[in-house]
C-alpha cells in the first residue's frame, strides 16, 4: 500500500517501485499515443481519426489521474489516523479531491 508523509500541510506520496511502475508504463503508452496523434496531424488524417486518438489519450490520462488519486487517498487516510494531523490531512484530501473533480472546460 502506498505510504506517505505529511509535511507543510500536504500528503506527500512515498511509492514503492511496484506502485510506481504501472504509472510509468501507462504514461509511456500515452506518450506513444500523443506521438501518433502528431504524426496523424502531420499527414492530414481524417479529423474523426484525430479526435478518436485525442479521446483515447484523454481517457488514458484520466486513468492515471484516478490511480494517483487512489494512492493519495490511501496514504492520506492512513495519516489521518494520527490525531495530531487528522484535520490538516483531511483538508489536504479535500483540496486534492476538489482539484480532481474540477471541470477542465
Amino acid at each position: 500500500m502506498t505510504s506517505g508523509t505529511f509535511v507543510d500541510g500536504r500528503v506527500n506520496l512515498v511509492r514503492t517501485e511496484a506502485e510506481r511502475a504501472p504509472l510509468v508504463r501507462r504514461l509511456g503508452r500515452i506518450e506513444g499515443q500523443v506521438r501518433g496523434l502528431r504524426a496523424m496531424i502531420e499527414v492530414d488524417r481524417y479529423c474523426l481519426d484525430d479526435i478518436q486518438q485525442i479521446r483515447a489519450a484523454t481517457a488514458a490520462l484520466r486513468e492515471v489521474e484516478l490511480l494517483i488519486l487512489g494512492q493519495h487517498l490511501a496514504a492520506g487516510l492512513t495519516l489521518a489516523m494520527q490525531p495530531q494531523d487528522r484535520e490538516a490531512v483531511l483538508e489536504d484530501l479535500q483540496r486534492v479531491l476538489r482539484a480532481a473533480m474540477a471541470e477542465t472546460r
